[in-house]
């Protein structure tokens, strides 16, 4: 299943969503951080990534999503138990 990006506004606070959907490989992960920092600039404010509908994740893309986090200072929410858990081993290699 491809990776699929959407970017959507919550009503509630106004905030930038990137939801993402399908499997997630490298490249993709790559490319999600590319434009989450193009858009951060853009709208000069953080946003959220939220990963509830993420079917796959590689041990790969799991170090770039932290940096993503830890790094840049955006959220990620949605992260389901057995991708936690995959991003947590990855932060520890």
């Amino acid at each position: 299943m491809p990776t699929i990006i959407k970017q959507v506004v919550d009503s509630t606070n106004g905030n930038i969503v990137l939801r993402v959907a399908g499997s997630m490989e490298f490249d993709d992960a790559v490319l999600l951080e590319k434009i989450a920092l193009e858009m951060r600039s853009e709208f000069d404010k953080n946003l959220t990534i939220d990963l509830a509908d993420l079917n796959f994740l590689d041990s790969e893309s799991a170090p770039i999503l932290k940096r993503l986090e830890r790094e840049h200072g955006f959220a990620i929410e949605g992260i389901e138990i057995f991708l936690q858990n995959i991003v947590n081993e990855a932060e520890r290699k």
